[in-house]
C-alpha cells in the first residue's frame, strides 16, 4: 500500500486505497454469496488488510507502547461490524468451555456486563471489557478492527487519560486511518450487497448474537437482528447516503 499522503511511489492516497479496498470486498462479495464460509472471508480478507497495511504504514515509525498483557484502553467502548461481532460470537461459543475451566466465565461476564458510558473524554475511564482477565484479552485472535487500530506510544498517557487527567494520549495516526479506511470500505460493499452494514456496540450485540443460533445464517439473508445495539444511529443515514453515491460513481 502507498502513503496515504499521495508522496507513495504509485502516488496512491486515502481515497484510492479506499477504493482498491470496496473493490475487493465486492469481489469477495460476489464470488461467495450465500455461501457459509462468506463470514470467513470477510474477516479473513479485512484483517490480513489491516494487519499487511499496517505494517507498511508505520515503518520507520517509534515503538508502540502497547504489549502484550496491556489492558489500558480496555475500558473503551468498542464498535464493530456484523461479521466482527459474529466471529467474536462464533470464538465465544467454542472456547468457553475451555476457559471455564481456568476459571473465567465468558458467558457470565457477557451477561453481566454493564451498558456502556459515555465519557465527557474520548479516553476517560468508561466500561472494563467483560473480555478482560487479569490484564489479558481472552478474545486476542478474533478481536475487532477498533481495538486493533488503537494504538499509543505513551502507556502512562493512556492511564492518565482513563483517568480523566492528560487530553492529548499520542496515538498512532496510521492506526487509526487504516482502520477506518478499511472498516469503511467494508460497510460500503456490504451495503451495496444488500447486508446488514452498520456498526454495533460490541458488548451489546453479542449478547443478540450468542442468542440467535442462526445468526451467520440471517447476516447471509440480509437481516440486521442487531439494530438494538447499533452504535451509529446519528450518522447511519449520512452513510447511507455517502455509499449510494460511491454506488452511481462506480
Amino acid at each position: 500500500m502507498s502513503s496515504f499522503d499521495g508522496a507513495g511511489p504509485d502516488g496512491e492516497g486515502p481515497a484510492d486505497f479506499f477504493h482498491a479496498q470496496r473493490a475487493a470486498f465486492q469481489d469477495t462479495l460476489a464470488r461467495f454469496e450465500g455461501r457459509p464460509d462468506l463470514l470467513d472471508r470477510l474477516w479473513m480478507q479485512a484483517f490480513s488488510s489491516f494487519e499487511h497495511n499496517v505494517e507498511a504504514e508505520t515503518e520507520g515509525m517509534p515503538q508502540l507502547a502497547c504489549h502484550k498483557g496491556c489492558g489500558t484502553c480496555c475500558q473503551l467502548k468498542v464498535v464493530a461490524t456484523m461479521p466482527e461481532v459474529l466471529m467474536v460470537a462464533r470464538y465465544v461459543r467454542a472456547m468457553a468451555g475451555g476457559f471455564s475451566k481456568v476459571g473465567v466465565d465468558l458467558w457470565g461476564r457477557l451477561a453481566s456486563a454493564g451498558p456502556a458510558e459515555e465519557p465527557a473524554h474520548p479516553m476517560a475511564l468508561g466500561r472494563e471489557c467483560p473480555f478482560l482477565a487479569e490484564g489479558m484479552c481472552v478474545i486476542y485472535p478474533v478481536r475487532p478492527m477498533a481495538c486493533r487500530g488503537h494504538a499509543s506510544f505513551d502507556k502512562e498517557a493512556c492511564v492518565s487519560a482513563l483517568c480523566g487527567g492528560a487530553e492529548d494520549v499520542p496515538v498512532s495516526g496510521a492506526h487509526r486511518a487504516v482502520r477506518g479506511l478499511v472498516q469503511s470500505a467494508l460497510q460500503s460493499a456490504l451495503h451495496d450487497a444488500g447486508l446488514p452494514w452498520g456498526v454495533y456496540d460490541l458488548v451489546g450485540a453479542l449478547r443478540l448474537a450468542l442468542a440467535r443460533q442462526d445468526g451467520e445464517a440471517a447476516f447471509r439473508a440480509g437481516e440486521d437482528f442487531l439494530t438494538p445495539a447499533a452504535a451509529d444511529g446519528a450518522e447511519r443515514a449520512e452513510m447511507r447516503a455517502a455509499f449510494v453515491r460511491l454506488g452511481t460513481l462506480s
